[in-house]
């Protein structure tokens, strides 16, 4: 359980029973970057983050009993360091609740976790037309002057 100061937004792991919160917001990442994954593959990563054998994990941001943001993150072995990295996958905060700190929380949160199970970095991508969102994570973290390449297989 994790919070700020003075705002009464916390931070929690999921349990099977936010499903019905967490979707919603799941959805409307997708939307936010035009992506259509299957429900298919929702219930998968779903029941991932469920299982602790995973390396896949998700919290929320809570006001009140409302679910008002997510983050997912994934601890990961690395050739360069002794300490697993970890990715901040998805982060995402209802277009209502922006402005107010939350993804600053969700971030410092697993930056949190990433301490308690000593991994070396926490690093994560965003688009390059997420303007809003590239005016937090320059103020809390380094651009590491990589350039992402892929193949889709």
């Amino acid at each position: 359980f994790f919070m700020a100061s003075s705002s009464p937004i916390h931070v929690r792991p999921i349990t099977a029973s936010d499903h019905a919160q967490w979707l919603p917001l799941w959805k409307g990442y997708q939307e936010f970057y035009k992506a259509n994954i299957s429900e298919e593959v929702s219930y998968v990563t779903w029941q991932r983050f469920l299982d602790d054998k995973e390396p896949m994990h998700a919290s929320l941001a809570w006001d009140g009993d409302v679910a008002v943001g997510l983050v997912h993150h994934i601890f990961h072995r690395s050739c360069w360091t002794e300490g697993d990295y970890c990715y901040l996958q998805d982060l995402f905060v209802l277009p209502s609740m922006r402005g107010r700190g939350i993804g600053r929380l969700l971030i410092e949160y697993v930056y949190e976790r990433a301490r308690e199970a000593k991994c070396s970095r926490v690093h994560w991508l965003t688009h390059e037309t997420n303007k809003d969102a590239m005016l937090l994570y320059d103020r809390i973290a380094d651009k590491s002057g990589f350039v992402q390449y892929r193949k889709l297989m």
